[in-house]
């Protein structure tokens, strides 16, 4: 993993849970039509954004590596 990772909701798939926010408070936000968000595009790595995309129902939130573009989560299989 590296220092800075890139964060993407497909809100096409998010369905507004607000598990995201829940488990990373700082890294997410809901939208009036409860649609999450990233908070920043780019941010630093930390367990509580990989514990919101892994803990997401519909796994509508992805997370890469900045610099060079390889997944975090969800993982390549």
């Amino acid at each position: 993993m590296g220092d800075r990772w890139r964060v993407e909701v497909d809100r096409g798939v998010c369905i507004g849970s607000g598990m995201c926010v829940d488990h990373a408070p700082h890294g997410f936000r809901l939208d009036t039509a409860r649609q999450s968000h990233p908070a920043e595009a780019e941010t630093d790595a930390g367990e509580a954004l990989l514990a919101a995309a892994e803990g997401c129902p519909v796994e509508a939130i992805l997370i890469t590596v900045a610099d060079g573009g390889e997944p975090v989560f969800p993982p390549e299989e």
